[in-house]
């Protein structure tokens, strides 16, 4: 209880009930040959004590409470006072109970005028919301529609208020709507119902409008359910995308998994190794069934060499079908692989198999098709004279690495000797024939260290400048046709100008070397016994700046023979620049 005095003759109570409804009491087991007694405390009359004390127990006053307690004094004894200055003596009593009334009835007009505010702010936040709210009395009439969900359906408020809810939406809902409007009118409220609206005016030829609402149960005095309340949100975007969704795994799984002999085997597994796909074609060529391999690791319990559903022939096709997986994994695609399984009757499959990746909106490889070619016989056969040809192919690569190798010792002892022979002392034409010789061995270094063909067959090729003079790029080219041109009785004859054979030039000597010595090969092989091969040279030069001028040069080559031969040996730009006598 808690009392205000606000008169000497006027008090205010407030009683509060006992806050313990059930007592519970635990204690020694009841003898019935003891005896009470008063002198000493025992469980019976312990526990008519504690009764004593609980059942006047009630919930501590809170601070808030007493404050509220002692503000209404205030307000009281402030009015009392007031009211002492107007009102004659012997209507003491009566007035001030009057008075007191009346103050408490101001305080309630007062509650109910800032309950009226408070609601009409409300009303005004839920028409200027931005989500679609709706609500309807007990007989789901609707009696209110915001902004939002007019905009959306296109009806306005105005013709909206009054009409039946279940002729606002979908026929396809109707049983939804109307099973969620009786649970709400019994007070049990649902969330996240998803429902359709019709449209109206302007927007009647957008179709409807997917809403997933809760519904919210609205009380009045009595607590009893007058109405329900809709939270919504407008889905009808994220319905539409689920749909197309929808329709699209819909082609996938028609497309995948129908019979028709020209859909290829299929299986895909995830990011995790597990088999999520197995279509009716792969179930045919395995004989294993879709249920029977789905959720199972891709690598090892079906496609494995021991203890498997398709057993593989070796511990190398088993990890050649892993590298296969992984790199499509990273983005790589695997076409045309050779892949064979036994199946589940005993017979071996052979077949071709290519792996995609599939991606995510973020472009992560999330999932892997693996597509199975069958290989025919003449199909069989291709690919037997391809693998013969891959493998020649690698011998002759293994051959030119081991000549390569080889012939580097042998080299290196050349250039030791000649090293050597360039510390004696030797005569001017000794070393003339020395220096020859060095550059004959370093265009073989040369040769020997290009190992990208396809670089040099596309005219790609790294070119180590240095200066040169085209004298000794000469002599070296013409030493490596000398022996070829003495066994044919050829003889070669030089037009050079003393200017070019002495200019100093910068590039890359052994590049030109090399090309002018198969020129000269060509020419002296295709050269009739006993004639006679002439070459010279012509030099033009730009200038790219005070000091630095670009040279071009041609050299032209003349000798006895028939156009016709030489045309299989020369291209044209050699052959336009050729002269026959």
């Amino acid at each position: 209880m808690a009392v205000v005095k606000i008169t000497s003759h006027d008090m205010l109570f407030w009683f509060r009930s006992p806050a313990a409804g059930h007592i519970r009491w635990g204690g020694a087991m009841h003898d019935p040959n003891e005896k009470d007694d008063g002198r000493k405390m025992h469980p019976r009359s312990s526990f008519k004590a504690f009764l004593e004390v609980v059942k006047t127990r009630s919930a501590t006053w809170k601070d808030f409470e007493m404050d509220a307690i002692h503000s209404l004094q205030l307000i009281l004894r402030k009015t009392l006072n007031d009211e002492k200055s107007i009102v004659p003596e012997g209507y003491g009593s009566r007035n001030n109970t009057s008075a007191i009334h009346a103050k408490l009835n101001d305080l309630n007009i007062d509650g109910i005028q800032e309950l009226e505010a408070v609601t009409s702010e409300m009303v005004r936040l839920i028409e200027t919301v931005t989500v679609p709210i709706f609500a309807v009395d007990a007989d789901q009439i609707v009696n209110g529609w915001n902004t939002k969900i007019g905009e959306l359906t296109g009806l306005p408020v105005d013709k909206a208020i009054g009409k039946h809810l279940l002729t606002l939406v979908e026929d396809s809902s109707i049983d939804t709507v109307e099973k969620m409007l009786a649970l709400a009118l019994q007070g049990k409220e649902e969330q996240g119902i998803q429902f359709e609206f019709k449209t109206h005016g302007s927007r009647g030829d957008a179709g409807s409008i997917s809403l997933v609402v809760n519904a919210c149960a609205n009380k009045g005095l009595h607590d009893n359910v007058v109405g329900v309340c809709f939270v919504a949100q407008d889905v009808t975007g994220q319905k539409t995308i689920m749909d197309k969704f929808t329709r699209v795994e819909g082609d996938y799984k028609a497309i995948v998994h129908n019979p028709n002999p020209l859909i290829p085997p299929i299986f895909g597994t995830d990011e995790f190794g597990w088999c999520f796909e197995w279509n009716q074609a792969m179930s045919e060529l395995s004989g294993w069934h879709r249920e029977e391999v789905i959720d199972k690791m891709l690598l090892g319990e079906i496609f494995g060499v021991q203890a498997s559903c398709c057993r593989l022939k070796s511990k190398e096709a088993f990890v050649n079908l892993g590298v296969a997986l992984n790199n499509a994994m990273t983005g790589q695609t695997s076409e045309n692989i050779r892949f064979g399984f036994f199946a589940r009757d005993g017979k071996y499959v052979e077949c071709l198999l290519c792996a995609s990746k599939k991606l995510d909106g973020d472009g992560t490889v999330t999932e892997i098709f693996c597509f199975l070619q069958l290989a025919s016989q003449e199909l069989q056969q291709a690919l037997h004279i391809q693998h013969l040809a891959e493998q020649t192919a690698v011998k002759r690569l293994k051959v030119l690495a081991y000549l390569r190798r080889q012939a580097k010792n042998p080299l290196a002892g050349i250039n030791f000797i000649r090293k050597k022979l360039e510390e004696a002392n030797l005569g001017e034409e000794q070393k003339k024939l020395l220096r020859t010789s060095g550059h004959c061995q370093l265009q073989l270094n040369k040769i020997l260290d290009d190992t990208d063909l396809e670089s040099i067959i596309d005219g790609y090729l790294d070119l180590e400048m240095s200066e040169f003079m085209l004298q000794d790029v000469y002599v070296a080219s013409r030493s490596q046709v000398i022996m070829k041109s003495s066994e044919k009785a050829i003889q070669i004859v030089d037009r050079f100008s003393k200017e070019i054979m002495s200019e100093t030039l910068y590039g890359d000597s052994l590049r030109l070397q090399q090309v002018l010595s198969d020129f000269l090969m060509i020419c002296v092989n295709f050269t009739p016994v006993g004639g006679q091969l002439g070459i010279s040279a012509t030099s033009t030069k730009d200038n790219l700046g005070q000091s630095v001028q670009l040279v071009r040069l041609e050299f032209r080559l003349l000798h006895y023979s028939s156009l016709p031969i030489l045309m299989f040996a020369l291209p044209d730009s050699v052959l336009y620049n050729c002269m026959v006598p």
